[in-house]
């Protein structure tokens, strides 16, 4: 099962920097997008994948040495919640573009005082 989960993150990777090497600034967003769940997907399969053990710590006290690592779990949630600030601020960028160039080519931008 993790060689089926490193393949997807891989092809994650592959795509997102595609699409961060294109001229179009609507697939270099969708590429920082795929890029930012392909990193969230690594760290977050590499706290570990445990089947059937208990997230919460039971009654008896037992020690939960067999139980995923929450910490991962935790950086995961954060930089979801980061992306999603950053995925925001790059569309309304991208709108300010748009909006006075009229073309999402970025090598557009590079000719504007003419």
């Amino acid at each position: 099962m993790e060689v089926v989960f490193a393949v997807m993150v891989g092809l994650l990777f592959a795509a997102g920097l595609y699409g961060l090497l294109r001229r179009s600034m609507v697939r270099m967003i969708v590429g920082m997008i795929l890029l930012s769940q392909a990193v969230n997907l690594l760290v977050f399969f590499s706290g570990g994948l445990k089947k059937g053990q208990p997230v919460f710590v039971p009654e008896s006290g037992e020690s939960l040495l067999g139980s995923a690592d929450p910490i991962p779990q935790a950086l995961v949630l954060t930089a979801i919640v980061i992306g999603f600030g950053l995925t925001a601020f790059m569309i309304v960028l991208f709108q300010r573009v748009f909006a006075s160039e009229k073309s999402d080519d970025t090598a557009r931008l590079f000719h504007t005082d003419s």
